[in-house]
C-alpha cells in the first residue's frame, strides 16, 4: 500500500466523503452535542476511539469469522454482521463511559445522554460495514476508521464553534434556535461538498 493510496484514503474520509456532510450519518449527536465546543470535543474525541477500535476489532471478526468459508466450507455466518458489530460497538462505548467517568466526570456530566446514544450512532456501524464493502486491508481499515471519525470531529467541532457564535448574535425570533441551526447545517454540508474536487 502506497503513501498516497492512505493519503488520498485520509483526505477522503475526512473531507470528501465526510461522514456527516456527505453520508449524512450521525446527525443526532451532531444536532444534539453540538451546543459548545468543549462537549463537542470531548464526543469527537470519544468517537475517534470508539470508530478507531471498532474497526480494529470487527475487520479481523469479518474476515476470520464471518466471512463464507471463514470456519470451514460451507458455513456462512455473514448474516450475523450487524448484530456482531453492534455488540462490539456497545462494549467499547460502556468502556469509554467508565473512563470518562472516573477520569473527566465534568465531560461526563456535559454528554450525559448522548454518551450511551455512541452506542447507537449510526456513524460507526455505517463505517464499520462500508469497510467490509470496500474491502479494505485491515490496515486501511482502521485508517479509514480513525479518518471518518475524525471527519466527524471535526464537523461537530466547527458546528459547535458556529452556534456559540450564533448564540451571541441577534437572530429573528423565527429562525432563533433549532432554525438557524439546521440553515447553518445545510450551508456547512454545502461547503464541504466542495471538496468533492478533490477526489478526481
Amino acid at each position: 500500500m502506497s503513501e498516497g493510496s492512505i493519503f488520498s484514503l485520509i483526505l477522503g474520509a475526512i473531507l470528501v466523503n465526510n461522514v456527516i456532510f456527505s453520508r449524512f450519518l450521525g446527525i443526532c449527536p451532531y444536532l444534539g452535542v453540538s451546543k459548545r465546543q468543549d462537549t463537542a470535543l470531548g464526543m469527537g474525541l470519544a468517537v475517534i476511539f470508539v470508530m478507531t477500535l471498532c474497526g480494529a476489532i470487527t475487520w479481523p471478526l469479518q474476515e476470520y469469522v464471518l466471512d463464507p468459508g471463514a470456519l470451514g466450507p460451507g458455513i456462512d455466518l455473514s448474516y450475523l454482521r450487524t448484530i456482531v458489530f453492534i455488540l462490539v460497538i456497545a462494549s467499547l462505548v460502556q468502556l469509554v463511559e467508565i473512563v470518562l467517568k472516573k477520569t473527566a466526570p465534568g465531560l461526563y456530566q456535559a454528554l450525559g445522554i448522548y454518551l450511551p446514544l455512541i452506542t447507537t450512532n449510526c456513524a460507526i456501524l455505517g463505517i464499520a460495514i462500508l469497510s467490509v464493502q470496500q474491502k479494505l486491508t485491515y490496515v486501511e481499515d482502521i485508517v479509514f476508521s480513525a479518518a471518518s471519525a475524525t471527519g466527524f470531529a471535526l464537523a461537530l467541532i466547527l458546528f459547535a464553534g458556529v452556534r456559540e457564535r450564533l448564540a451571541m448574535r441577534n437572530v429573528p425570533r423565527g429562525l432563533a434556535g433549532v432554525p438557524i441551526g439546521l440553515i447553518t447545517a445545510g450551508i456547512l454540508a454545502m461547503a464541504f461538498m466542495g471538496f468533492a474536487g478533490l477526489g478526481t
